[in-house]
């Protein structure tokens, strides 16, 4: 549906105003992971905050010490592209050509839509999410280890979730693990290689493959 905003306020607050109905649309990007009763797949704005409660909870469990301010900007923005260019499922993305037209088109998007944005603020917040994708700086690991953990607790809770629409193994699943939540929490990391030992007693996470 077509829309307008009011044109008030001067360029910059008719700007951000535009930004901010813009990312609207991510509440219409639908996940693979479903929500913790079963009922109905996650969006992306429903992932985004939900990860932005897991650092606040889960804070002291970072490796380093981190901003954790900076470390929820970082995952309030690190999905916005997806309102472009949509959710890849994390194990298709160990594909090459699959990672790459994803890279793609993830950059395309961080430069329409932080684009949108008065100069300073899209330089900025385009440069927080730079920083997620890099995972150079203690925040970005962080963020990067929380954002692999919170899928695989809402599949365990779920019964199953992407896990079993797509028929994931488990060590696919444990070097999912090992290549990036050690480097944000070995506390998490840990934690998740129990999820998924629970998730194999339980049968909703397939053996590994012989």
């Amino acid at each position: 549906m077509a829309y307008s905003l009011p044109n008030a306020g001067g360029e910059r607050l008719v700007a951000q105003m535009q930004f901010l109905i813009e990312i609207d649309r991510l509440k219409t990007i639908l996940r693979q992971t479903p929500i913790s009763d079963a009922s109905r797949q996650e969006n992306t704005a429903e992932h985004s905050w939900h990860l932005a409660m897991c650092a606040t909870v889960l804070v002291e469990h970072a490796n380093e010490p981190v901003d954790v301010a900076r470390v929820i900007e970082l995952l309030l923005l690190h999905d916005l592209v997806e309102i472009d260019a949509g959710d890849t499922f994390v194990y298709a993305a160990n594909d090459p050509a699959v990672a790459a037209a994803q890279e793609l088109a993830e950059t395309a998007a961080a430069d329409r839509i932080f684009g949108l944005l008065p100069n300073d603020q899209a330089v900025l917040l385009r440069a927080r999410w730079n920083e997620f994708e890099a995972k150079q700086t203690p925040e970005s690991r962080f963020a990067k280890a929380i954002d692999r953990v919170h899928p695989m607790l809402l599949n365990l809770a779920s019964g199953g979730g992407s896990w079993a629409a797509h028929g994931v193994t488990a060590d696919k699943t444990r070097r999912l693990i090992d290549s990036t939540i050690p480097g944000g929490s070995t506390v998490l990391a840990d934690y998740a290689h129990e999820v998924v030992n629970l998730a194999l007693d339980r049968g909703i996470l397939l053996p590994p493959v012989e």
